[in-house]
């Protein structure tokens, strides 16, 4: 079964944000191969973030944070950008922060 992908509002201006093409480029492979076993890939998340998972892109330094809507088969890309623990622009922080806001779902674009 393929998984039909969609980006957020604001996972599309992280994705365009990047300035790096090569960067990019990897991040845009990386969440395409989410339409094969997206559930397999990522790794759940929990506490704030539950419900969603997340998959490393660009080695280690990238994560991609998404959600399963089952029912209609689509994997929603609500985050992503660099790991950098304890920093504020760390994306599970930017994330958390987006939830918190309502802006991590699919309807809220």
């Amino acid at each position: 079964m393929r998984w039909h992908i969609k980006l957020t509002l604001p996972a599309l201006k992280q994705l365009i944000a990047i300035k790096d093409t090569r960067v990019r480029e990897s991040i845009g492979r990386r969440i395409n191969a989410l339409e094969n076993d997206p559930e397999r890939q990522g790794k759940p998340l929990s506490d704030e973030l539950s419900g969603y998972y997340s998959i490393r892109a660009v080695g280690q330094r990238y994560r991609i944070l998404y959600k399963l809507e089952e029912e209609q088969v689509i994997v929603a890309v609500v985050a992503l950008g660099i790991r950098k623990a304890g920093d504020k622009k760390d994306v599970y922080e930017l994330a958390k922060k987006l939830a918190r806001l309502g802006l991590l779902d699919l309807d809220s674009e």
